[in-house]
């Protein structure tokens, strides 16, 4: 089903939050009254985005040069999709993404509610401009702001306002036609996860160089691959990009939240592994224990699933069952096929 006006204006006729209300109040009318026709003809058809209380066409949105998210790299951000042009989990989205912010100590002034009411406009018209079958990432980012004195101004980090932005993009499937055809392949760089002494591993942000590295690293070892991050201690993580699983006898074994990102993808993969009688565990992984894994997978936002088809110079099986009934079952609970809908897109 996908996302029609009257979804798209329901929070701003029913809401009975008198902040929430005047915050509605300040979209601009054209976007709270009107999307784009699907197929109809416009001068410049361009998607919105939000940024800094101001919702403007997305080529208009920029950040400064001395903003600290550039300056610092001190960048918090969140990302969920939709289904049928419907926002899939925003809530534990935004949870993680509220979480993130006070842990790495950047302000964020809009609640839960007005956040969401922005992405709800925003994939209301921004949907209208994807082809019939295609779906949206939506996009939450915040820094500390400007940072003064870069540009010869007034301040330095942190004395002004935070910058915040929300904005959407396409999904791009035809980017996951190899991974889902044929599966990841992963290897052990030098480089290691950056340890939670240093960044807690529950913020999702994007000061990612150590993340590059080691995907750079992984590519010169065995060109297609991408790197499977180690703690300091040896054990398995996850990749630059997706939460890591292996299958085991049967049980989903995933390496323990305290040295990970927690996914909402994991989540939902926790849950419905509960639902479907499959055991799901917590436990310190080897490199060992995935090459000697019965199936192996990625859980991203933009995918879902993806099998991984070699370990470290172990084969694997891609066509395992356990996967198959976890993404069957994600695919019956969205009303979408998700794997046909990433093989079929140009």
């Amino acid at each position: 089903m996908t996302h029609t006006r009257a979804d798209s204006l329901a929070i701003v006729r029913a809401t009975s939050c008198p902040t929430l209300a005047r915050f509605l109040y300040n979209i601009p009318k054209a976007i709270r009254c009107r999307k784009p026709e699907r197929g109809s003809v416009m001068p410049h058809p361009t998607p919105l985005a939000y940024l800094n209380a101001h919702f403007l066409p997305q080529r208009e949105a920029h950040l400064t040069l001395h903003d600290a998210g550039f300056v610092w790299g001190a960048t918090v951000t969140d990302l969920c999709r939709t289904f049928g042009h419907r926002p899939f989990r925003l809530p534990d989205h935004l949870c993680r993404f509220r979480q993130s912010c006070e842990l790495a100590y950047i302000p964020l002034n809009l609640s839960d509610d007005e956040l969401t009411a922005v992405a709800e406009q925003l994939v209301a018209y921004n949907a209208a401009l994807l082809p019939p079958d295609g779906d949206l990432a939506v996009v939450f980012f915040a820094t500390p702001g400007p940072i003064g004195y870069y540009l010869g101004e007034p301040g330095g980090p942190g004395d002004g306002a935070p910058t915040l932005g929300v904005h959407t993009f396409p999904l791009p499937f035809a980017r996951y036609h190899r991974l889902i055809r044929e599966g990841a392949v992963l290897v052990t760089p030098a480089a290691r996860r950056v340890p939670a002494e240093c960044v807690d591993p529950r913020i999702k942000q994007r000061s990612r160089l150590s993340g590059w590295i080691a995907d750079q690293e992984a590519r010169r070892m065995e060109p297609g691959a991408s790197a499977l991050l180690l703690d300091a201690d040896g054990f398995v993580t996850e990749t630059v990009v997706a939460n890591f699983l292996i299958v085991r006898d049967g049980t989903v074994l995933s390496p323990p939240r305290d040295a990970i990102l927690n996914g909402v993808s994991l989540q939902v993969v926790e849950e419905l592994c509960r639902d479907l009688g499959i055991p799901f565990e917590e436990r310190r992984l080897t490199v060992e224990d995935c090459r000697n894994a019965d199936e192996a997978m990625l859980a991203g936002t933009s995918y879902c699933l993806a099998a991984v088809r070699r370990v470290a110079g172990a084969d694997l099986s891609m066509h395992g069952p356990i996967r198959r009934r976890l993404l069957d079952e994600w695919s019956r609970r969205v009303g979408v096929d998700i794997e046909r809908q990433i093989l079929s897109s140009r």
